[in-house]
């Protein structure tokens, strides 16, 4: 890695304020992010780690950063990230996506919640963390991310996350948690697209769009405008067909009681998903708004896409980075951390050349240090 690109990083992350008092100040506050983000891709996931790692690579580390006093201890990294202000670390984490990527018009932005199991402290009463990540799926890049409060759920988190982001151009997909008059006015505003899961909190739309979609159903959709789209999909035992069906619900606004209470929603969907096995037939039915015109090939592609936060992200960050094992708790850490390791995954993931999981890449940075650096690249 070039001295250019931690100047780079150095320039994303200078908004956030050294907590320290400057007497207490040995290592600069660039060395410890450096080191960090540098450890957890190559499979730091403690302080401990972290500090292990810069030990181990003290000689290529001081060809980019002044290391006049050495290798912060574990305890630094954890006394440093654990009073780093998480909203400023934050902001320099979305300005370096921002810079960093291209986000195409028309690419989905899946926003979705996940536990930090083992964050919680029974001792000081401190609940597990939850944090809100904005995914973009085809890019395969997290571009934000934002802690829920403890007091409180994801529909405070998800406007806050949404205001950080540059959306234009995007389709945003959010659970039903995220099907609120608020969120679908910020995301609109920011010249996006919403495809919303409903579900009964939104208890009178939840059951207008039932009761329509039950009564074109009985009548087999005669004269109603609507569009309609199957997929079928098979592997590993089992068949998957999934329906979609949608229409304009302004042709119908005597039979829906709050339309006027959501920004640009243009379309009702409703999505069968059937589950064939040798054993058993399963079938669900799921209702959802949207901003999109009614093209119900491209709004059940955008639905589908949605749960690749899933697989993509979430049990990424189980698996390959041990995320629901961290015992990382302390004030600001936990958020932090998790910041550190979706910059780390961000650069694994767009390095293409490796044709191995990410489990397998951070284990390759660790042992090859042109690996590393071509890594790297993408932090500028």
């Amino acid at each position: 890695m070039q001295a250019t690109k931690v100047a780079t990083i150095a320039e994303h992350f200078s908004g956030v304020q050294d907590p320290r008092v400057e007497r207490t100040k040995e290592h600069p506050l660039v060395n410890i992010i450096v080191i960090a983000i540098c450890g957890v891709i190559c499979g730091a996931d403690t302080w401990v780690d972290i500090e292990h790692f810069g030990q181990a690579k003290v000689d290529w580390l001081a060809q980019f950063l002044e290391l006049e006093n050495g290798i912060p201890a574990h305890d630094t990294f954890g006394r440093v990230f654990a009073r780093l202000d998480p909203e400023e670390f934050q902001a320099g984490f979305v300005s370096w996506i921002q810079a960093v990527s291209k986000i195409t018009a028309g690419e989905i932005v899946a926003i979705d919640g996940k536990q930090l199991r083992r964050s919680h402290d029974g001792r000081l009463g401190k609940k597990a963390i939850y944090m809100v990540s904005a995914w973009a799926v085809g890019n395969q890049l997290v571009l934000g991310q934002r802690k829920v409060d403890e007091k409180s759920n994801e529909i405070t988190a998800i406007p806050k996350l949404l205001e950080l982001l540059a959306l234009a151009g995007c389709i945003v997909t959010i659970d039903a948690m995220g099907c609120q008059t608020d969120i679908a006015a910020e995301i609109v505003a920011q010249d996006a697209d919403y495809v919303l899961a409903l579900k009964g909190n939104q208890g009178r739309l939840h059951e207008d769009v039932a009761e329509m979609f039950a009564y074109f159903e009985k009548i087999d959709f005669a004269g109603v405008e609507h569009d309609y789209h199957r997929s079928v999909n098979g592997g590993h035992g089992r068949i998957e067909i999934r329906e979609c069906w949608t229409f304009d619900p302004h042709q119908w606004a005597d039979h829906f009681r709050t339309l006027q209470h959501w920004s640009q929603l243009r379309t009702v969907v409703m999505v069968v998903a059937q589950r064939q096995t040798d054993v058993q037939v399963t079938r669900e039915t799921r209702f959802y708004i949207s901003s999109l015109e009614s093209d119900a090939r491209q709004l059940l592609q955008a639905i589908r896409s949605h749960w690749g936060i899933e697989n993509s992200l979430h049990w990424v960050l189980d698996i390959a980075f041990r995320e629901d094992d961290s015992r990382i708790r302390t004030d600001h850490a936990p958020e932090n951390m998790a910041v550190l390791r979706h910059i780390a995954l961000n650069l694994l993931k767009q390095e293409q050349s490796a044709k191995c999981g990410i489990h397998a890449k951070r284990l390759k940075c660790a042992w090859d240090e042109d690996y590393l650096m071509k890594v790297l690249q993408g932090a500028g």
